[in-house]
């Protein structure tokens, strides 16, 4: 597993750039304590949020947002060149995941606004392969957090049904996943979604 470490914020985000620093500073040194090989991005024109990467397991979108620009997309491509990565112009959200996620091995969330129709209508055109899709009513809805936990199968956590209820009824049509909502009103305030308090690593028995 890669991770890249070393991103560059924005001034307008919720935490100061030497707070940023410091967070980076503090997962990079996680990173290696799991002996993990982490990538600095230090192009000082490039910016590269983790809400506006998607990786599908077969390949990587990155949107292109207030957080991300077309350098730190290079960057992303240039470190793992095993994998495809296309770019997705998001307009009137955050970043890409702030409607999207993937569900499943080969499910994609998205919400149902404009915005995130239309940037589902990119990536279909951009990608050689067909997925799956989960529309939900809600955008916020539609990033949630799949793992593939090998004694439990198929794992989702998503938004809690007191706060998106016709989202919720959705996702409970996915009846091989065990599901497991999450409330999350307060981190959503300060533009906390699911992903964005996550970090996932495929454990080995190494680790």
């Amino acid at each position: 597993m890669m991770c890249i470490s070393g991103f560059k914020f924005f001034n307008d985000t919720l935490f100061s750039k030497q707070l940023s620093f410091k967070q980076v500073e503090t997962m990079k040194r996680v990173l290696e304590s799991l002996n993990l090989n982490i990538v600095e991005m230090v192009d000082e024109n490039a910016t590269l949020d983790g809400g506006d990467v998607l990786f599908t397991g077969r390949e990587f979108f990155v949107g292109l947002s207030r957080r991300t620009n077309q350098r730190g997309a290079e960057i992303l491509a240039d470190t793992f060149k095993d994998y495809a990565v296309s770019t997705v112009p998001v307009h009137d959200s955050l970043h890409l995941k702030s409607f999207c996620s993937m569900a499943g091995p080969n499910l994609i969330a998205i919400g149902s606004s404009d915005a995130a129709q239309k940037a589902l209508k990119t990536m279909q055109q951009m990608s050689d392969h067909r997925y799956d899709k989960l529309t939900v009513p809600d955008d916020a809805a539609a990033n949630c957090i799949y793992l593939n936990i090998p004694s439990k199968g198929h794992v989702l956590l998503h938004r809690a049904p007191e706060e998106y209820p016709e989202s919720a009824k959705v996702f409970e049509k996915l009846k091989d996943h065990m599901l497991i909502p999450i409330a999350n009103t307060e981190l959503e305030k300060v533009d906390g979604s699911l992903t964005c308090c996550s970090v996932l690593i495929n454990k080995t028995s190494e680790l």
